[in-house]
């Protein structure tokens, strides 16, 4: 449950991307490279890419838009 009034967003057609929940807020959290696995059925992996970032990852609705994150990220440290 949320401790905002805000309503939690899903993005559609990617409920195999959703690898979690944000503690604080209950914003669902997905997984960028997944997101763009399910876009490449329908398109090229440069068009996937595109449409991601421009579409998907610009869009903000609000308190309660979803969270998008790279896996695997490892610091140089």
């Amino acid at each position: 449950m949320s401790v905002h009034d805000d309503p939690i967003m899903k993005a559609d057609g990617f409920d195999e991307a959703i690898i979690g929940e944000e503690l604080l807020t209950g914003r669902l959290v997905y997984s960028k490279s997944k997101c763009i696995e399910i876009l490449m059925r329908d398109m090229s992996e440069e068009d996937a890419e595109d449409y991601f970032g421009f579409n998907i990852l610009g869009a903000y609705v609000g308190e309660g838009t979803p969270l998008f994150i790279q896996e695997g990220y490892e610091s140089d440290r």
